[in-house]
Parts: C-alpha cells; sequence; structure tokens
C-alpha cells in the first residue's frame, strides 16, 4: 500500500473476496494498510460470475470519486479491468475503451460487445 501511495494513487479498490484469498490478505488488513499509507480503502468483492450492475456501478462511482488515481485489483486484474470497462460505457467510446484495456494488458475483445449494448441501453451512464 505504501509503494500504491508513493506512486500518486489516492484510492485502492479490493475487488476479491475474502474466500478467494490466504487470512492474511483479508479486506479487513488491506483496509488497514491502506489507510496507515494514507489510501482511501474501497470494497467490492466481485466473485467469479459477480459481475452485477451493482458492482460495476460501485467500482466506476468509487473511482470517479477519489479526485485522483485509484488502483483496483483482484486475482489477475481482470474482474477490475472488466469492472472498469463496462462502467466506462456510454460515458465512452467504445474504441477507447477497448484500447484501455489492451493498454493495461487486456485484450478481451467480446467485452466490446457488453460495452455496446450497456451504452445503447442507457444503463452504462447511470
Amino acid at each position: 500500500m505504501a509503494a500504491a501511495a508513493a506512486e500518486g494513487f489516492v484510492a485502492v479498490i479490493n475487488n476479491r473476496p475474502d474466500a478467494e484469498i490466504p487470512a492474511d490478505l483479508r479486506a479487513d488488513l488491506m483496509q488497514a494498510a491502506a489507510e496507515a499509507a494514507g489510501l482511501v480503502y474501497i470494497d467490492n468483492p466481485i466473485d467469479n460470475g459477480g459481475m452485477t450492475p451493482g458492482a460495476i456501478k460501485r467500482q466506476r462511482e468509487a473511482a470517479e470519486s477519489q479526485g485522483g488515481p485509484v488502483l483496483a485489483w483482484c486475482r489477475t486484474g481482470t474482474r477490475s479491468a472488466t469492472a472498469w470497462a463496462l462502467g466506462r460505457a456510454g460515458r465512452s467510446p467504445t474504441a477507447e475503451i477497448m484500447k484501455g484495456l489492451a493498454r493495461a494488458g487486456y485484450v478481451i475483445p467480446a467485452l466490446a460487445r457488453q460495452i455496446d449494448r450497456l451504452a445503447a441501453s442507457g444503463e452504462g451512464a447511470t
């Protein structure tokens, strides 16, 4: 957490449920470490198959409300990247979102259709 703060992050979002991790990485311990480093901590656990509209909205709102860079994590980063991308639906062009994912190392072509659907439905911008 100290390294994240030193890199300029102002907040962290934990997308990893406690059921997936060893006891020494539990959310309460991550929160204490984040706060000790001066970071805002947001717990938004997304289990495999749990990419719900509520989780996506919490991710977007948490990231947008911090006033600076936010670091989100899960086991591999894919859930965090997906939640970010779906949260941008209707707010940024799909091609721009997909480029952002690729810059971060996540090439998920099938996600473009979901982003387009969310943007067209108006659900992504709420």
